[in-house]
C-alpha cells in the first residue's frame, strides 16, 4: 500500500537539476474493496488523480479522460476478481498504466512546435497545412488533474508537475521509464510499490528511474514565476489590458528578449519581441478587438482568447498559455482548438450587454 506520509521525493525537471514533486496530500489513499453499492463513488474518488497520471503519460487531456474512462470500465468488469492484496487505489493505477501503454503504441510521440524544427522569422512564415492534433502536447485545465484547494505551497508543487515543458519532456521517455518516473518522483511511491504495480523487481525500477533522470536532465526548461506572486498577477493584468486594447508597443514591453510564441496546430514558432510584434501587426492582426477570459492551465496562467465576429459578439479562438519568468513573459503559446473551451469551463461565446 502506498505510504500515508512518505518522505519528500523530487522529480527531474527538464533543463537542470531542479526537481518537481507532488505532496502526499494530493493523492488519496485507497482501501479494501467497497460494498457494491459504493463502488461507483469509490472509483470516482480517484478520478482526478488518475486523470493527472494519464495526462502526464499521454500529453493530452482528452486522451487522459479516455484512458480514465477505460480504466473505470475495466475496473467495473474485474471487481469480482479484486482480492484486496493491494489497495483499491494501487489496483486502479495498475489498470490505468496498462491502458496508457496500450494507447502509446503509436511510434509518434506528442511534442511542442519548438521540437519540430527551427524558429522562423515572421517575414518568412508560411503557415501551410495544419498538423494533426495528436502531434502536439495539448493543454489541460489545472482543476482536472490536481487539487487546487490545499496548502498553497503544495498546490504550487503540484502545478510544477504539469508544466507544458515537463509534460513534453516526459514524452521522450519509453513507456516503462515514464511510468516509473511519474510514480516514484512525481507521485512519490516507493520503488517496492512501483515494482509490485509493474510486476518487476526493485532493481529494475531503480535502473529505469536512473535512465529517465538522465534523459530529462538533457532537456531544456526553466523555473517559472509562482502564480501567487503579486508582481506576477500585476504583469498579467498589464498583459490583458495591452492585448485587449491591442497596444502592441505596450505588449512587447512585457516580453523577454528570448520570448517564444507557438501556435498549434501549426508547427511554426517565433522568437523575440520584434518577431512577435511583426506577427501581431501582420497575420496575427485577426486578434485585434479580442477578449481574454482567465483560466488555470498547465500550472500557470492562461486565457481563453475570443475573436470578435460581430458588433458586441466574440467567439472562441485559442487557449493561451502565458509563461512568466523573472517578471517577464517568456512563453506565449496559443492552442487554436476552439473545441477545448468547454473543457476549461469557458462560455461558447461572449456577448456585450446592450446597455453597456
Amino acid at each position: 500500500m502506498v505510504r500515508a506520509a512518505p518522505a519528500p521525493v523530487t522529480a527531474a525537471r527538464p533543463g537542470g537539476s531542479r526537481l518537481v514533486r507532488v505532496p502526499s496530500s494530493h493523492v488519496a489513499e485507497g482501501g479494501s474493496p467497497p460494498p457494491a453499492g459504493d463502488l461507483e463513488q469509490a472509483l470516482g474518488a480517484h478520478r482526478r488523480e488518475l486523470t493527472g497520471f494519464c495526462y502526464r503519460m499521454l500529453g493530452s487531456g482528452a486522451e487522459a479522460e479516455d484512458a480514465v474512462q477505460e480504466t473505470m470500465v475495466r475496473a467495473w468488469r474485474a471487481i469480482d476478481r479484486f482480492e484486496g492484496r493491494s489497495s483499491l487505489r494501487s489496483w486502479l493505477y495498475r489498470i490505468a498504466n496498462n491502458v496508457c501503454i496500450d494507447m502509446m503504441r503509436s511510434p509518434q510521440r506528442r511534442a511542442r512546435p519548438m521540437e519540430m524544427g527551427p524558429s522562423t522569422p515572421t517575414a518568412e512564415v508560411v503557415l501551410g497545412d495544419q498538423r494533426a492534433e495528436h502531434a502536439f502536447v495539448q493543454p489541460v485545465a489545472d482543476e482536472r488533474v490536481i487539487v487546487l484547494d490545499g496548502d498553497p505551497a503544495e498546490v504550487a508543487a503540484a502545478r510544477e508537475s504539469i508544466r507544458l515543458a515537463f509534460v513534453a519532456a516526459l514524452q521522450h521517455l519509453p513507456a516503462r521509464q515514464r511510468s516509473v518516473l511519474i510514480l516514484c518522483e512525481v507521485l512519490r511511491w516507493q520503488a517496492s510499490e512501483v515494482a509490485e504495480l509493474l510486476e518487476t523487481s526493485v532493481a529494475s525500477v531503480n535502473s529505469a528511474l536512473q535512465r529517465a533522470r538522465a534523459t530529462l536532465a538533457g532537456l531544456q526548461g526553466e523555473t517559472l514565476d509562482p502564480r501567487l506572486d503579486p508582481e506576477h498577477e500585476a504583469l498579467l493584468a498589464r498583459y490583458v489590458d495591452a492585448f485587449e486594447r491591442y497596444d502592441i508597443p505596450e505588449l512587447v514591453g512585457l516580453l523577454r528578449d528570448d520570448v517564444v510564441m507557438s501556435m498549434p496546430p501549426w508547427d511554426v514558432w517565433l522568437v523575440g519581441p520584434d518577431d512577435l510584434a511583426a506577427w501581431f501587426l501582420g497575420e496575427g492582426k485577426v486578434c485585434e478587438g479580442g477578449r481574454l477570459l482567465p483560466v488555470d492551465v498547465n500550472g500557470t496562467a492562461g486565457f481563453g482568447n475570443y475573436h470578435r465576429v460581430g458588433p458586441g459578439v466574440w467567439e472562441p479562438w485559442a487557449i493561451q498559455v502565458i509563461e512568466v519568468a523573472g517578471g517577464q513573459i517568456v512563453g506565449h503559446h496559443n492552442f487554436l482548438y476552439p473545441e477545448l473551451f468547454a473543457e476549461f469551463g469557458l462560455p461558447p461565446r461572449i456577448e456585450a450587454r446592450a446597455d453597456a
